[in-house]
């Protein structure tokens, strides 16, 4: 039988040898993101013992809710020693709490520095020093085709069993717009439509395959190097079908370095509406490609009428550099500052000339800050809801004891759904204290703080078992 010679199958050991050394480097600075909104999120699904329970109490199980707090989150990455952490800003979007878990399991909480909707960057800090870091690159250097790894936390739904997950694949395009942001920016009543427009959609499209809690983890190069944020699918389910998008570092850079030194994004601004070219435009006005962003309309009072730009100009180049998109042209933009001077090639009546521009600051807002969070009890800060145990619950739960209280939610996400805590089980002891009734629970929580560790005796079936539980910070 033919046997691979150990030259033969070198570049395939060297190719896996590069992946184990990006896992092996980068995921240590690679974070789980809980951030607790207060927002309504159905509770779990009711055992079928307790449904005829609930329908007494004239409530319907499947809609019964949580509605203090709710937990959802992502992954992101650590960029410095002494704890700045990019992400998704729809990772953290409107959060009265946020926790950081170390891939050392370490849990810290977080605060944002700063949030930009129309980039959907936003950057974290955490407390404390010699944190593990990522190395970022350039992602103006990638191409099409290169190998790239995207890590981060896909089963934040269902618990942390999938945390720290690791996935390769290859660059699909550059350059991709898929007006998500714009959208959501327009059907925000912070925002509107005209908002919706400085919104910079310019996506790193990969087959890496990325799930729903991989949003805000790093993409990652052959060399080991960030060259972009993980953000978005394309799939009509949710969930991965080839088609994984990120947002390219340079602009997430470009994002961060103002919120640390300003605390919001001061972006340059041009003043036009514009579209991609098409081959028809192309042809018409005389371009050297099927490439560029063609202006429909110039705004008043802006740089780009200063500068004398005009609709139906075509925009072909910034700084002798070849536009490509519409997406491609707010991409280069936002890259340059507020006061910042680009020369321009356009295409006017089929002709190229040179324009100079100054570009000033974009005038949009920064959303409205998140309500003052409300005082939640320690129970549900947990994410459980509990309730008294009546003769009819022990007849229907087979309890021989009807002391305790019962667990009648559990918050999807929370810290006790991710302890495997399930709707149905009876309290019996909290940190080795006896529970009787619901008023125990909550004298029981009474002199624990966030960040602690509390301990549950808890029974089912007539079986016990222990879990203990961390109190959110």
């Amino acid at each position: 039988e033919p046997q691979l010679t150990a030259e033969a199958v070198q570049p395939a050991l060297t190719l896996s040898d590069a992946f184990v050394n990006i896992a092996e480097t980068r995921t240590p600075a690679v974070v789980r993101i809980e951030a607790r909104r207060p927002r309504t999120r159905a509770a779990c699904e009711v055992p079928d013992a307790l449904r005829q329970f609930f329908r007494d109490r004239g409530q319907n199980p499947p809609d019964n809710q949580l509605p203090e707090l709710a937990t959802a989150g992502g992954s992101g990455f650590i960029i410095s020693a002494d704890g700045y952490i990019m992400t998704n800003n729809h990772v953290i979007e409107d959060a009265t709490e946020i926790t950081v878990v170390l891939n050392d399991r370490r849990t810290l909480p977080a605060e944002v520095v700063g949030a930009d909707p129309t980039t959907d960057v936003a950057l974290l800090k955490i407390d404390g020093d010699d944190f593990p870091t990522t190395s970022l690159g350039v992602s103006s250097d990638v191409r099409v085709g290169e190998w790239v790894v995207a890590i981060g936390n896909p089963g934040f739904r269902a618990g942390n069993s999938l945390d720290y997950s690791v996935t390769a694949g290859i660059v699909s395009a550059l350059g991709r717009g898929l007006q998500l942001l714009q959208n959501d920016l327009r059907s925000d009543p912070r925002f509107g439509s005209t908002q919706g427009g400085f919104a910079i959609e310019d996506f790193i499209q990969t087959d890496a395959v990325i799930n729903p809690g991989n949003s805000g983890g790093p993409m990652v190069n052959a060399r080991g190097q960030v060259i972009g944020i993980n953000t978005a699918i394309a799939s009509p389910t949710g969930y991965y079908q080839g088609y994984g998008f990120a947002i390219p570092i340079d602009l997430a850079q470009r994002v961060t370095e103002d919120l640390v030194e300003y605390g919001r994004v001061r972006r340059a601004y041009l003043g036009v509406s514009m579209q991609t070219v098409a081959p028809e435009d192309a042809e018409y006005f005389n371009l050297p490609a099927v490439a560029g962003a063609l202006i429909q309309r110039v705004t008043e009072d802006t740089p780009a009428e200063a500068a004398g730009l005009r609709a139906q100009d075509v925009i072909t180049q910034v700084d002798g550099e070849d536009v490509a998109s519409s997406n491609d042209l707010q991409h280069r933009i936002a890259l340059k500052a507020p006061g910042d001077r680009i020369d321009l090639t356009v295409y006017r009546d089929r002709s190229p000339m040179e324009i100079t521009v100054r570009l000033a600051e974009a005038p949009f807002n920064d959303r409205v800050a998140a309500a003052p969070e409300a005082p939640v009890r320690m129970s549900v800060k947990i994410g459980i809801e509990v309730g008294e145990i009546t003769p009819e619950i022990g007849t229907r739960l087979e309890l021989d004891n009807l002391q305790g209280a019962l667990i009648e939610n559990v918050q999807p996400g929370g810290a006790a759904f991710r302890r495997g805590i399930q709707p149905g089980e009876v309290i019996r002891a909290i940190n080795g204290t006896e529970i009787t009734s619901t008023a125990d629970v909550e004298e029981a929580f009474s002199g624990i703080q966030a960040g602690e560790v509390v301990s549950l005796v808890l029974e089912a079936a007539g079986t016990s078992r222990v879990v203990n539980v961390r109190v959110p910070r």
